[in-house]
């Protein structure tokens, strides 16, 4: 029996792990924390990330949970439009699910050949020739016969094999929130959630988790809000960041104002929004009978202004359990490395693209984004969108 050494439990190290599983492997999954939590917040999934967990085998489990999310325009804090609502096509069309239903699922999706360690700081890795691959904490040694790094943005597998791969700000801080259905304000006809607001160097975007009543009291549906704002992360204590978010947008239109006056401090999840400078150049590592991968943000950690981070995650997972039973196990390493690099290549040039269109500080540079996002923002989605909407997992050899 084949075996794998999952090292991270986040989303994309455990769809990861349930599908090799079900591909008759026993995996070990590695996970730093006391406790496998999930953030009590949200998460977009464009086409690609469904089509992935479709390829998984979790396609049920998402298509019960997840609620479309249309487009709803982008206006300025004054409310006027910069970018118009318009129709978009099913195929095209993300989805939102609340973080702890999608983290059910995969939990569930993990079946008994999954073996879960918690408290596990891997901290060393080994990659030599001839011998199978392994990853330390402390003194003791796991060897598997693939090693999948699935351990966030500050990965230590990565830190040794693609050690030019540096983690660097974006120069912004994000706070996310799910204000469940009995504390949420009931909106007008008018004020429909999808779109987003956007003002110097600060952005609000905010999507419904269903329909009203649909979950009850359930703290896994309500109304979903992430705020970004230029500068670096707040020490303060929740309740004073959350002072400062009504104070910073405040006038801004409905209904910013009502969504953040429901909120409460518990509510809110702060994250220092970073990436990886640069890329890493390898993202498969072939070692004896095996080798070791990256997958998630511990290949290609990126601002989330193209909401494709979870995305990727999924597309790496599925590629990966693909090519695994169709190839021998280094082949496989080395194909997975050559079909995801330029893949996340693509996506993180668009974001990047998109997160200077959305950086825009100063009276010039507001005017000369705000002339042009009727153009540049609907031409950078369109672009993305195709992207996204176009990913295939490999299809098997006949």
């Amino acid at each position: 029996m084949r075996t794998a050494v999952v090292v991270g439990a986040g989303l994309g190290g455990l769809a990861v792990a349930g599908a090799l599983a079900r591909s008759g492997w026993q995996v070990t999954v590695l996970e730093r924390a006391d406790r496998v939590r999930p953030e009590p917040t949200a998460v977009v999934l464009w086409p690609n990330g469904v089509r992935a967990l479709h390829a998984l085998g979790l396609g049920a489990g998402l298509d019960a949970i997840a609620t479309a999310l249309p487009d709803g325009g982008v206006r300025r804090p004054d409310g006027h439009w910069l970018v118009q609502p318009r129709p978009t096509p099913a195929d095209r069309m993300p989805v939102v699910v609340h973080r702890e239903d999608l983290h059910d699922a995969l939990i569930a999706g993990l079946g008994d050949r999954v073996e879960l360690r918690t408290g596990v700081a891997v901290d060393t890795v080994r990659v030599r020739p001839g011998e199978r691959p392994a990853v330390g904490a402390g003194r003791h040694l796991v060897e598997a016969d693939l090693v999948v790094a699935a351990d966030g943005t500050d990965s230590a597998v990565r830190r040794q094999l693609a050690p030019e791969a540096a983690v660097v700000s974006s120069g912004s801080a994000c706070w996310r929130a799910v204000i469940p259905w009995y504390r949420a304000p009931r909106l007008a006809a008018d004020q429909p959630l999808g779109g987003e607001v956007l003002g110097a160097g600060y952005r609000f975007v905010a999507a419904s988790l269903g329909e009203r009543g649909s979950s009850g009291a359930s703290r896994r549906g309500g109304i979903y809000w992430v705020a970004t704002a230029a500068g670096a992360p707040r020490p303060e204590p929740p309740e004073t960041q959350l002072a400062l978010l009504k104070r910073w947008y405040a006038g801004w239109p409905a209904p910013v104002g009502e969504l953040l006056d429901a909120t409460e401090p518990a509510d809110l999840v702060q994250q220092e929004v970073r990436e990886l400078r640069p890329l890493p150049r390898v993202y498969g590592f072939p070692a004896g009978p095996g080798g070791v991968v990256l997958l998630g943000d511990a290949a290609h950690a990126m601002p989330p202004h193209l909401g494709q981070g979870a995305c990727l995650a999924f597309e790496d997972a599925a590629t990966l359990s693909s090519l695994l039973r169709e190839s021998r196990l280094p082949d496989a390493v080395q194909a997975y490395d050559r079909l995801r690099r330029p893949r996340v290549a693509t996506v993180v040039r668009q974001t990047r693209r998109m997160s200077a269109v959305l950086q825009a500080r100063g009276r010039l540079a507001l005017r000369a984004r705000d002339a042009a996002l009727g153009t540049i923002n609907p031409r950078l989605l369109s672009s993305a969108a195709s992207a996204a909407a176009q990913w295939r997992p490999p299809t098997p050899t006949p």
